[in-house]
């Protein structure tokens, strides 16, 4: 099978390498659609310790069923599937507390827990074996919309981190495809404003549609602290998610919220990031900071749900479309912000010429 391999950090090849098996308790899965994200630059860049390389990336991904192993019951072949990247060992005490992203025995295969597209072999490839606890029935939804799976459901992860009243206020930080589900989901949730915050227009410009009821380019105010507090009517943020992952965007944050406020710090998953903010800002505010990773207990499933209703419309955040074989251009282009680029989707097992490029924005 045809498949995006990481040599080593730095280095993409397209090769062909074996099809997998399933093993027991696990699915093999024809993946259909599958997307680049953030951390995929940082795994290529060797930024995650517990990968080794050659490596198969991609945990944003969907796909059909085509066989399952010993054991399996709940699936079977011809299901539409969506996947979440997290698979724990299932017997520490996070694991049993739903916390399977937080499994203490990570990156230990041996004793059961799969990082998909991090620790193990991820979907940029044409198949992908995974235990089936990670996968997710599509019922009404697209391939294309199932690949959103992950973001869906880190998105209401942060939000759920600190959660939202009927009147809060809330800013968002970070308007990738993530930070736009926060958008949607905070909406939702019944907040009272929404402002979502960024360094780039063309990333900012779909929010107002998707619920936002005010943007803000950081570059094109003098201090971004006050000018948000304005647009509250001079108060600050009940609730601050930061889904950018910078040290400037998680300083913002804690200065945004309010006294007794909630922040939400879901945007820096690399080593090496520090938090520079004074530290009355927090004790003397009595704020409360919240550390927000992946998806657990299962809330992709909820993500999901909230795509198929549409309460979380991810249409719009799918711009470009590519075949396997031209991850390269892919990658480019999820990384220049090409056309202002949210997910760059690729689509295993098709040519070229066969991918309907209608939903690419090059505007």
């Amino acid at each position: 099978m045809e498949a995006v391999v990481f040599p080593e950090p730095d280095q993409v090849e397209l090769r062909e390498v074996d099809r997998p098996d399933p093993g027991a308790g696990e699915a093999l899965v024809k993946v259909r659609s599958s997307t680049i994200c953030g951390s995929d630059v940082k795994i290529l860049h060797g930024e995650y310790a517990a990968t080794d390389y050659p490596h198969i990336p991609g945990h944003e991904w969907s796909g059909e069923v085509v066989e399952v192993g010993d054991g399996v019951e709940r699936l079977e072949a011809g299901d539409g599937v969506a996947a979440e990247p997290h698979v724990g060992c299932g017997e520490c005490p996070r694991c049993m507390e739903g916390l399977y992203n937080l499994c203490e025995h990570y990156g230990e295969d041996e004793h059961g827990h799969a990082h998909i597209g991090f620790t193990s072999n991820g979907g940029l490839a044409e198949y992908v074996a995974v235990d089936t606890r990670a996968l997710h029935t599509l019922e009404t939804m697209t391939y294309d919309q199932g690949a959103f799976c992950e973001a869906a459901g880190v998105a209401l992860h942060a939000v759920e981190r600190a959660g939202i009243d009927g009147d809060d206020d809330v800013v968002v930080i970070g308007p990738g495809a993530i930070g736009l589900c926060a958008v949607q989901i905070a909406r939702n949730g019944g907040a009272d404003n929404v402002v979502l915050t960024g360094t780039r227009e063309e990333r900012l410009a779909p929010a107002t549609d998707l619920g936002a009821d005010h943007t803000v380019n950081v570059y094109e105010v003098d201090d971004v602290v006050d000018h948000v507090t304005d647009l509250l009517g001079g108060k600050r943020a009940d609730l601050v998610v930061e889904l950018a992952g910078t040290e400037t965007a998680s300083k913002q944050a804690v200065e945004m919220a309010r006294r007794g406020g909630d922040v939400v710090l879901a945007g820096s998953t690399s080593a090496g990031r520090e938090l520079n903010v004074d530290l009355r800002e927090i004790v003397v505010g009595h704020k409360n900071i919240y550390g927000s990773v992946a998806n657990p207990e299962w809330i992709c499933e909820r993500g999901l749900s909230m795509v198929e209703r549409g309460t979380i419309d991810v249409d719009p955040l799918l711009t470009h479309r590519f075949a396997l074989a031209e991850f390269e251009d892919a990658l480019d282009a999820f990384q220049e912000r090409e056309g202002g680029a949210f997910r760059v989707m690729l689509y295993p097992g098709q040519e070229p010429s066969e991918i309907d490029r209608t939903a690419v924005q090059r505007e």
